[in-house]
């Protein structure tokens, strides 16, 4: 079985929206997801964060707090991953396509309700990042 280690960013803006990108390749049924990507093997998971952030949105970050670490296995991939998901604050930057696999097809920033019944990339993430998302978003100290 193949393994697989990456980071994702948790962005949640003054009005309580969570950035996402609609993915997939050519050929598949495009999805949403928080931004994440794979590992480099210089790089820190946090580095990593920022950097696929940076790539799939145009934002650029810095990380608050490391949030969870997700370990699951896909059988049906063949692969076991470990995603280390970081809450995040943009800190400059712009909404701009510059993924340089080419698999990103929109950038948004998606609310409570649109979070609810968005196709996930990863379904099993849509009770946490609500739970998350009505947490933090009462938290106004953190966007300032």
């Amino acid at each position: 079985m193949q393994q697989w280690f990456g980071s994702s960013g948790v962005c949640i803006n003054e009005h309580g929206q969570l950035l996402m990108v609609l993915q997939g390749k050519p050929e598949e049924k495009k999805t949403w997801s928080i931004p994440s990507g794979g590992k480099e093997y210089d790089e820190t998971y946090e580095e990593c964060c920022i950097r696929e952030i940076e790539e799939e949105t145009g934002y650029l970050s810095e990380i608050i707090e490391e949030i969870k670490v997700k370990r699951k296995t896909y059988e049906h991939h063949n692969i076991i991953v470990e995603a280390h998901y970081f809450l995040v604050k943009i800190v400059s930057g712009s909404r701009k396509f510059q993924d340089p696999d080419n698999l990103i097809y929109d950038i948004a920033w998606k609310n409570l309700d649109e979070i609810n019944t968005l196709e996930l990339t990863f379904p099993e993430d849509r009770e946490f990042l609500i739970n998350y998302i009505s947490r933090y978003s009462r938290q106004s100290s953190l966007f300032n």
